[in-house]
């Protein structure tokens, strides 16, 4: 494979390595997509003009310079980002050397490894679909560059079609059969920190808004039984305790084994929450289990060994109906009346004079849900700007806010009136897909609430959004915002086509993920036990995949033979055959791995009177079956020499 490479080779082989780098356009620096593009640019010009390809001295003088870039922008040369930006530049660059079939096949295998590293960055359906659009194209090129002469493209494509159809079997044994690692293998420890969305531990006025306006996919949801009603699904997350007069913070986790009581039947549903880069999981409050490798908090926060950087599944059990924490201790009662000295005085002198006018704990708790539900406060998700005295400015000035503002405002007049209260954040109700029949927590369903301490209750949950918009609580975000347009379109109530839409494309994803990115080792052992091996391990599963992969090749090879044997009935086969057994009856046999050009060369020493004739019917035979599509005036004129050719 040394024959220099004609200009459409390097047309195709640009054109399918630009598609395949095309994703990695948003991920890399401006910089280098400039660069990547003004070479691409480069090779072409120099492929359409014949022009030389630039020196090596050139060559070595971008690497350099962009290896340093890449170093600079990144800080390191390891990692996944700037592993996926090295590899760009580095087969752009092997594109400017690329001078014969050899190297073309190098930037070929080089394609197939780009096109695995968008996998590191999505898995969804779109981009499966779109790199095999680029797989295709590239099997198309590497098809491509075996012929001597120029065939059509839609032949070319119908070629690699077939190739990439009869791998199929192979892919799948290999998805089942090949031993699960859990995690990525991919994952760098600089890349498990970056781009964490979802909630925070902390809170301040504001915080969860971009939250709410956002329709990305928290977790799903499928429950066992019947769904439970909106106003039930409070999805626990991060507690906040300690308050500084603006934010409020999760302290640092108490590990222990908390105690409660349950007066109804648990609630069992199974929940895939997608990356989000902390250690969060999450589940109904109150959660009656815990997921595999992973710990509780005193205050019922269910936390990853690990954070939470790929998608995870698992089984879980929470009560609706339950009482804990009447025995909570004085030390952790008093942690839950800190206030800040100095911050928010009205506040304080309104909770001083709600706890002189009510007498127990659940009167003044009562009183402030009133103040919200009739004095003149209202639900946006556009509130104004709040100073240093936040509750002050929320309570007695703006009366407009979010789940945020009402918690907090109603977390700081229990403390200040004596009552220990605490924030709990998480998300709130949810959509359900009638199609796959499960839930769909949406960041936008991103909710906050408060639970009170009451003598001889323990913990209480109390949601003072729902003073101010039962709506909500009852019917879901979108319900509470059904007249400001402020939520994306898309998980908008008023659009009934766009919404069916979406919740079709959302189970068919929902399918994906469970069935294909959710395939983890446990769901593969669980397959293997099915099918009776109850005690797969490596070694095992290592000779079924060696089996099944050389049964599978086995059953490939045969059809191929057969087709093979069938095409001998091809006009421009047979012509062949009948010209190679002429000369096999004079003793000039074609030996069985012998092409037609080597084997015209033995003809030729052998016999030189035959030289002639035999050039030119192998020339216009290898023509016809690899470098042009058969025509019948062809055809027929190779059928006429092999008639003729008399040895």
């Amino acid at each position: 494979m040394t024959q220099t490479l004609a200009s459409r080779h390097t047309f195709w082989l640009t054109a399918s390595l630009a598609l395949v780098a095309a994703p990695h356009v948003q991920r890399l620096p401006w910089w280098l997509n400039l660069l990547v593009a003004t070479l691409f640019g480069w090779r072409l010009y120099l492929a359409r003009t014949r022009l030389p390809l630039p020196s090596r001295g050139i060559v070595m003088f971008v690497v350099t310079g962009a290896t340093a870039g890449v170093y600079l922008h990144y800080e390191t040369l390891f990692g996944r980002d700037a592993g996926v930006a090295l590899l760009v530049i580095m087969l752009t660059l092997k594109l400017l050397e690329m001078r014969t079939a050899r190297d073309a096949m190098l930037l070929i295998f080089l394609g197939y490894f780009l096109v695995i590293t968008n996998f590191l960055y999505s898995q969804t359906i779109p981009t499966a679909l779109y790199m095999l659009v680029c797989v295709w194209i590239i099997t198309a090129c590497m098809v491509g560059i075996h012929y001597t002469r120029a065939p059509r493209t839609i032949h070319l494509l119908r070629t690699a079609g077939v190739l990439l159809a009869q791998s199929v079997p192979l892919m799948l044994l290999m998805f089942l059969l090949f031993p699960r690692i859990q995690g990525p293998l991919w994952r760098m420890p600089a890349d498990s920190q970056r781009s964490s969305t979802g909630l925070s531990d902390t809170m301040s006025p504001g915080s969860m808004t971009n939250l709410s306006l956002s329709e990305a996919v928290a977790f799903r949801v499928s429950f066992k039984a019947d769904t439970p009603a909106n106003r039930q699904l409070y999805w626990r997350g991060p507690v906040l305790w300690n308050f500084d007069g603006r934010t409020w913070r999760a302290p640092r986790a108490d590990y222990g084994e908390p105690r409660y009581d349950t007066h109804f039947y648990p609630v069992e549903y199974t929940v895939t929450v997608e990356p989000h880069g902390k250690s969060w999981l999450f589940a109904l409050d109150l959660p009656g289990r815990l997921p595999p490798r992973s710990i509780a908090t005193s205050d019922f926060q269910i936390l990853s060994a690990v954070p939470v950087t790929t998608r995870q599944r698992y089984d879980m059990t929470s009560f609706l109906d339950y009482t804990y924490g009447a025995d909570e201790s004085a030390a952790t009662l008093q942690r839950a009346l800190q206030l800040p000295p100095g911050f928010n005085p009205r506040t304080a002198e309104l909770a001083r004079e709600l706890r002189r006018k009510h007498g127990s704990d659940q009167a003044v708790m009562q009183a402030v849900l009133n103040m919200f539900g009739h004095d003149g406060f209202s639900y946006t998700m556009s509130p104004p700007l709040l100073g240093e005295h936040s509750v002050d400015e929320f309570l007695f000035d703006a009366k407009k806010g979010f789940c945020e503002h009402y918690s907090s405002a109603f977390a700081v007049l229990m403390r200040a009136a004596g009552i220990p209260a605490r924030i709990v954040t998480g998300y709130m109700g949810g959509e359900v897909n009638p199609i796959g029949q499960y839930l769909i927590v949406r960041e936008a369903d991103a909710h906050a609430w408060t639970e009170v301490w009451l003598r001889g209750e323990g913990w209480v949950r109390v949601d003072p959004t729902a003073a101010v918009s039962p709506a909500r609580v009852e019917r879901g975000i979108s319900a509470a915002m059904a007249g400001e347009n402020v939520l994306p379109l898309f998980i908008r109530g008023d659009f009934p086509v766009l919404r069916e839409l979406r919740l079709g494309f959302d189970s068919v994803a929902n399918n994906w993920n469970q069935w294909v990115l959710g395939y983890t080792p446990e769901r593969q052992r669980a397959l293997l036990t099915r099918a009776g091996l109850d005690d797969a391990t490596w070694r095992s599963l290592a000779l079924l995949l060696l089996a099944g992969t050389a049964m599978t090749a086995m059953l490939l090879a045969v059809l191929t033979l057969r087709r093979l044997r069938v095409r001998v009935r091809d006009p421009v086969r047979r012509a062949y055959l009948a010209f190679c057994s002429k000369l096999g009856s004079r003793g000039l046999a074609r030996e069985d791995a012998e092409g037609p050009f080597s084997y015209a060369d033995r003809v030729s020493r052998a016999r030189p009177d035959l030289e002639t004739p035999v050039q030119r019917f192998i020339r216009l035979y290898v023509d016809l079956r690899y470098g042009q599509e058969a025509d019948l005036q062809h055809v027929s004129r190779l059928q006429q020499l092999a008639r003729e050719f008399k040895p």
